[in-house]
């Protein structure tokens, strides 16, 4: 049987184009460690690895974004914190003047501590993040939470000028998280403390006095109201933090297994790839050498 050279060379050329292609494609698999370089390789753990590959990328942003929301809400945790500790020494300062053996010089000595007082809650009801952005207006964070009225009597001149809206966050498949805060109701205690002090820089000072009297009591009340209403939010804010840490660790334990599924399905097994690289290399090596023996052969050499 003779074969055209022509023919010949076609066969040998498309034998040696192939083994070259495979020896390409396993260095290329190699190199990367990937078994799967386009979705041709294996169309159905393709569709696999770009689903699993899908969800990852979610739990990685689901991640994030519970990182961000911690640490506003640990520090929301601190300003609350901070305005605890006012609210605590301005009632005790409270009920001290309310001891009916004080004298009108120990009401006035309470003047001083009383505005540092109220100015310390002010400042801090109307913290600014790093952003510049107002952290207890809800969602008007341009805006100050605590807006203040000069023109207005003491008593009304601290109004809430934030909103109560939520700024909800995604921090899973369907689970979003509030990760804002507002201090509606400070503002009453802002005026309450703002009315005795008007009323302990007034002459005639006396404590045993059924006015001054009322005016202390609500004070006394309104630092009562404000602490349930500061430590009622901060209790919320840790029981946000331990939810969040909850499903973080979820989120870690599916992001585990992803990886997991990812290197089984698309990583490379090099023992077998290393043996397929020998046998195509040892095969491209012995199309060449039987090109070369053959195109040397003549059919006049047998005579």
């Amino acid at each position: 049987m003779r074969i055209a050279t022509a023919q010949y060379q076609s066969n040998m050329n498309q034998s040696l184009q192939l083994n070259q292609e495979r020896l390409s494609k396993l260095t290329q698999q190699m190199a990367s460690g990937k078994r799967i370089q386009v979705p041709s390789d294996d169309p159905v753990d393709s569709v696999r690895l770009s689903r699993l590959q899908r969800e990852e990328a979610s739990i990685t942003q689901y991640r994030d974004n519970i990182g961000a929301i911690k640490i506003r809400l640990s520090k929301n945790e601190g300003y609350l914190g901070s305005m605890v500790n006012d609210i605590a020494a301005g009632r005790d300062q409270i009920v001290w003047a309310l001891d009916g053996g004080n004298t009108p010089d120990d009401l006035k000595a309470m003047i001083n501590p009383l505005e540092a007082l109220r100015d310390s809650l002010l400042f801090s009801a109307n913290t600014v993040d790093q952003e510049g952005r107002y952290v207890f207006a809800g969602t008007r964070t341009s805006t100050a939470p605590m807006a203040y009225n000069a023109s207005a009597a003491p008593g009304a001149r601290y109004s809430f000028a934030g909103n109560t809206n939520e700024q909800r966050v995604v921090v899973g498949n369907g689970l979003t998280q509030v990760a804002n805060e507002n201090v509606l109701g400070m503002e009453q205690l802002l005026n309450r403390l703002d009315a005795t002090i008007d009323t302990l820089k007034g002459a005639n000072l006396d404590v045993n006095n059924p006015a001054t009297r009322t005016v202390l009591t609500a004070n006394l009340t309104g630092f009562d109201d404000a602490l349930n209403l500061v430590t009622g939010k901060i209790a919320v804010l840790g029981g946000k933090q331990n939810i969040l840490d909850t499903l973080d660790a979820n989120h870690a334990n599916v992001s585990l297994s992803n990886q997991m599924a990812l290197t089984d399905i698309g990583q490379l097994d090099m023992g077998v790839a290393a043996t397929e690289l020998n046998g195509y290399s040892t095969a491209l090596q012995a199309t060449y050498k039987a090109y070369s023996r053959i195109g040397s052969l003549s059919l006049f050499s047998a005579l």
